[in-house]
């Protein structure tokens, strides 16, 4: 009887082995042309010398910019970020969609407390069905100034891009460096209620290039050999300012947007909000030599002042050798406030048409006002805006107020209360003529943490209108959990019964950040598909500071794969 009872529990055990090893190989047929990535990203001060002047700034991994991480659609990443920093911190994965894990999505006290000095934190997410460049950045006060870096996402094993493999592919961050140090830039600009300090210089990765002082000996270099195909993997990481990118002597062939693939046109010039990011196939098929890469601004604000310099790198042939130091060719780029061109390059760009369609049938129809503000304020230190008030921005004339107990998010999860209201108008409070002459009374916004709820699976659209308080100005608007199909762009006001009717809804160009035109409009659609807390506003830093965002909830749907994973045990706390 002994034996028996052992040849019983012999068997349970080898049926309960063959189970797991049924189990195990239908997880490795899942995964099997996935795979899992672990980054450490240790946040510190370091040591660089930059326009003749050495300085610490806050970086990842001792790297500026920060390392590039390089996967495969169908990833799984799990990037642990530890804090050696003498400021909170947390890490936004611009662009990615995280599919029901808001926890990684990273904006400050909006899905996560920050990571304190000290402390660390591990974003576990997943790459659904995105193929392109998007990057990372802090998402804490302004560290994304130096805190960056590209995540490349590659076709699945097996698949190809839709155009022919390039030879070379490299990533081009531009960036803007202060010499004075970025925080006490925000407090400053904080405490007085003006606009911040323009930046001393733009960066092609993290380097100034050789038109600014000190700066010749790190001018970043491209190799490449004649006739090679090159994927230049544009991504506008600057803080608060709209870049114009062009090679000298060279087209640009424009094959992504915000990871997705677009209908491919040719250009000498491309426009990158805050934000965006921009894959372009570059030919090597220029006389042997040297030529610059450059970016200066495109600037809209009337009468505003911004950095007015141009960052370059060098695009270098091999085998040069008559004139190898010799000074490289200077692209033409536009000057700083040529819409036309900016909008030019907008209009030529097209999505390759996929299974997932625009949606026809609305559910939610928003009107979003988008701009600057005033607040009226007693002459003084704090008062040092236009005419001693202090600068204010909103969206639908409410300025948005983060929260310090709690996150958003835990807030929503946890229920609880005192945190945020659902009470974010749908439309303007007031109507107006938005890019004309507006009354003064309408300048100063009111302050709140609102949200705006939206049903899971429901057809959003939104008009973002741009308004001529203060002044208009071409905003870049993120959206943080998903992408979009930007339907129409013109300029003035939006006209429902007009503009609706030339709206593009067969091929439009898919986003995560768009930019409103100077003194005028954008519509965008997605469907509320991933449920949490998202937060959707400028991504100019300084616009956000004074308030310009808010946030929706997207409610869970119907079983396990419409509704959000809970909080990892490892979330930070507030």
């Amino acid at each position: 009887m002994h034996w028996l009872k052992q040849m019983q529990k012999r068997s349970e055990m080898d049926t309960c082995i063959s189970c797991l090893i049924v189990v195990i190989l239908s997880l490795l047929s899942t995964f099997a042309n996935a795979e899992f990535h672990y980054h450490e990203f240790i946040v510190q001060e370091t040591s660089v010398t930059r326009l003749c002047r050495t300085k610490n700034i806050i970086t990842v991994n001792r790297q500026f910019p920060g390392p590039t991480l390089t996967v495969r659609n169908g990833d799984t990443l799990f990037v642990t970020v530890v804090n050696r920093a003498r400021y909170n911190v947390t890490i936004h994965w611009h662009g990615i969609r995280q599919m029901r894990t808001p926890w990684a999505d990273g904006p400050e006290y909006v899905t996560q407390c920050p990571i304190r000095p000290g402390g660390f934190y591990t974003y576990r997410f997943t790459i659904e069905n995105q193929e392109g460049t998007l990057w990372w950045h802090a998402h804490s006060k302004w560290l994304r100034a130096t805190v960056y870096g590209a995540l490349v996402i590659l076709p699945k094993q097996g698949s190809n891009f839709p155009f022919a493999l390039p030879q070379k592919d490299f990533p081009v961050l531009l960036g803007e460096w202060w010499n004075r140090d970025i925080i006490a830039v925000q407090r400053r600009a904080q405490f007085t209620g003006a606009a911040p300090n323009n930046s001393d210089a733009y960066t092609i990765n993290g380097q100034p290039g050789d038109l600014y002082r000190c700066s010749t000996q790190g001018t970043v270099k491209y190799s490449v050999n004649p006739g090679e195909s090159v994927l230049l993997r544009v991504i506008n990481a600057a803080l608060n300012q709209q870049l114009f990118f062009s090679v000298a002597n060279h087209m640009l062939t424009v094959v992504g947007i915000d990871a997705t693939y677009n209908k491919p046109f040719t250009t000498n010039v491309i426009m990158v909000g805050p934000g965006q990011t921009t894959n372009v196939i570059l030919t090597a098929n220029q006389s042997p030599g040297r030529y610059y890469m450059a970016a200066r601004a495109y600037a809209t604000v009337r009468n505003g002042q911004f950095d007015n310099t141009t960052t370059t790198a060098i695009l270098e042939y091999t085998n040069v050798n008559s004139g190898a130091n010799s000074r490289p060719l200077l692209p033409q780029l536009p000057a700083f406030n040529d819409t036309a061109t900016a909008t030019a390059f907008a209009n030529q760009l097209r999505s390759i048409p996929s299974n997932n369609r625009v949606p026809n049938q609305i559910d939610e129809n928003l009107f979003f006002t988008v701009g600057l503000g005033l607040v009226n304020c007693t002459p003084g230190p704090r008062c040092q805006g236009p005419n001693n008030t202090r600068f204010a921005a909103s969206m639908n004339n409410i300025s948005f107020v983060f929260p310090r107990r709690t996150s958003l998010l835990q807030a929503y999860y946890q229920n609880i209360p005192g945190i945020y209201t659902l009470d974010f108008p749908p439309v303007p409070p007031v109507q107006f003529d938005y890019t004309g002459n507006v009354s003064r009374g309408l300048w100063q916004p009111r302050f709140g943490t609102k949200l705006y709820k939206l049903k899971f699976g429901s057809n959003v659209q939104i008009v973002l209108q741009d308004t001529a308080i203060f002044s208009t100005e071409d905003h870049p608007i993120h959206l943080h959990g998903y992408h979009f199909w930007v339907v129409g762009q013109g300029f003035g006001n939006f006209n429902p019964q007009t503009d609706s009717a030339n709206f593009n809804l067969i091929d439009p160009p898919v986003r995560n950040t768009i930019d409103v035109p100077v003194g005028g409009w954008a519509v965008i659609r997605f469907v509320a598909d991933n449920p949490g807390v998202w937060l959707f506003h400028c991504h100019i830093d300084s616009h956000l500071a004074w308030g310009l965002g808010m946030a929706f909830i997207v409610e869970n749907g119907i079983g396990e794969k419409q509704t959000m994973e809970p909080p990892p045990p490892d979330l930070p706390q507030c």
